[in-house]
């Protein structure tokens, strides 16, 4: 099944409404027996399974054959579990492990034992995991399905990038762990409020999570909490981690692109650092796979953007990009010294996920630790990185020289474009120049400017030699004095 298609089974509207009155009274005869149920319990449970060898879970043999007899499974008249909760069937080709889900109401916890009604047109289908549906019953803002991946719509009713409980071993050549949510239990708080407890599994670790998840028109957010047991010795412990997909945008070659203009789920990595700092670093398709890591001591906000949400710069009216969420991530506590790390892959396609980031503290993850953390996700389109300094809003990368007149040999054209409120009433005599860190005798020429005719947007142009740098990417921001107007962007070089 492709990406798209995965978008549009995520995104499908479903017409069904929520059962009336309690839960538990209202599905009694497809749940099991009550169980005291709490948070100190799944610790404890995750705790007990890390001390155990890990036994993967089988696949379902109720499992559907394809993407086609999963959306005959899903969509359409069908019966929730908890309020506006419904479940993902198995499917042999993208889900086929099956997760035990129970219902949570007043502290007591029912696993499902009979799917019958669950499934459209099915009697007895494995669950691989759930959606929660908005208080009309027609559309879904909220989904855990696979692996440790989740994802929400946001605040305009769109699927993008997914969140996942941890990355491990992301980027490295010895390859990558996928560890499993495989237990749910749910609570629906309310209309638009729903309590997610998971018990996360894999080779490697153990882990008791808990999702407090609200929707609001401006977005959804989640408090999270996990408390994670490590089996074995762990190279690099992601936590707070996301996927997207990054094709191309407007500074790609022509070569990477179809007849789209720009085909992305985010267009950048921003953060928030512990000193202040904000960073933007715009994403790629790197000719090969590389691991960046960006020093960030104790950082306020980390998440990957969808800062470009004009629809005439994708022209998709399947999948809408311009709608794509933005996920922002805000530690609880202090992390600590550690990096937030991007990994990119090449992509040819925007059907795989080429995008990975999270965050990786500075101490080893042992065999035998005990790890408590706790942060906020927000999915919204409105950017959460927005403040009085001004943010890099554009990219474009070109041949060096005067624009028109034949290109300069050797020489790079790097463009950024600002905007916001630091930058308004600004002028050519206002004294705003930009900073970075390249080496002087490779700058040819560094000028900025406002933009004419759109407000308060200012333009930067680099013409950098490219032979004189050895450096991977570089730093850039605006600054006015001895005062910084703008984040700081940083500009990979090999693409």
């Amino acid at each position: 099944m492709s990406r798209r298609m995965a978008v549009r089974l995520f995104a499908a509207l479903a017409a069904a409404s929520a059962l009336p009155g309690g839960v538990l009274a209202a599905t009694s005869g497809r749940l099991g027996a009550p169980a005291p149920f709490s948070w100190d319990r799944l610790v404890a449970l995750a705790r007990a399974q890390a001390r155990k060898g890990y036994v993967e879970t089988p696949d379902s043999p109720r499992a559907a054959a394809d993407y086609d007899a999963a959306v005959k499974l899903t969509y359409g008249d069908t019966e929730s579990v908890a309020g506006n909760v419904r479940l993902f069937p198995a499917t042999r080709s993208t889900a086929p492990k099956p997760v035990r889900i129970a219902i949570v109401e007043g502290g007591q916890a029912r696993e499902i034992v009979d799917t019958a009604g669950l499934f459209v047109g099915d009697t007895n289908t494995d669950p691989v995991g759930f959606r929660v549906m908005d208080a009309t019953g027609k559309s879904d803002w909220l989904a855990f399905q696979g692996a440790s991946y989740f994802r929400s719509s946001g605040s305009r009713d769109q699927y993008g990038l997914s969140a996942r409980a941890v990355a491990i071993d992301t980027g490295l050549s010895k390859g990558e762990e996928f560890p499993a949510f495989t237990h749910f239990w749910i609570e629906q708080t309310g209309p638009d409020t729903v309590r997610v407890h998971g018990l996360l599994d894999g080779p490697s670790l153990t882990g008791a999570y808990a999702f407090d998840c609200r929707k609001s028109a401006t977005g959804v957010t989640q408090d999270v909490t996990a408390a994670v047991f490590l089996r074995n010795d762990v190279e690099q412990l992601g936590l707070a981690a996301a996927s997207s997909m990054f094709w191309y945008d407007q500074s790609s070659p022509p070569a990477k692109r179809d007849w789209r203009p720009e085909i992305h789920d985010s267009d950048g990595l921003a953060i928030w650092a512990g000193n202040g700092e904000r960073i933007w670093r715009p994403l790629e398709n790197p000719p090969v796979a590389k691991l960046h890591s960006l020093r960030a001591q104790s950082p306020k906000g980390f998440g990957l953007l969808q800062r470009d949400q004009a629809f005439d710069h994708y022209q998709d009216d399947g999948v809408f990009y311009d709608r794509r969420p933005s996920l922002w991530v805000e530690p609880r506590g202090d992390w600590g010294a550690g990096a937030v790390c991007l990994y990119e892959m090449p992509t040819a396609n925007e059907t795989m996920d080429n995008i990975a980031m999270f965050w990786r503290g500075d101490k080893p993850a042992k065999a035998g630790e005990r790890r408590d953390f706790a942060y906020r996700l927000t999915w919204t389109s409105k950017d959460p990185t927005a403040d009085d300094a001004s943010r890099c809003v554009d990219v474009y990368d070109g041949p060096g020289g005067i624009p028109g007149a034949p290109p300069v040999a050797g020489v790079r054209k790097f463009v950024f474009d600002f905007a916001g409120p630091s930058l308004s009433g600004l002028t050519r005599d206002s004294g705003v120049t930009p900073e970075t860190d390249l080496p002087k005798g490779a700058i040819v020429s560094a000028v900025a400017y406002p933009v004419a005719q759109a407000g308060a947007r200012w333009r930067v142009m680099l013409d950098v030699r490219i032979k004189d740098l050895s450096q991977p990417q570089f730093r850039l921001f605006l600054k006015r004095g001895d005062t910084a107007l703008s984040e700081t962007v940083i500009k990979a070089l090999e693409s």
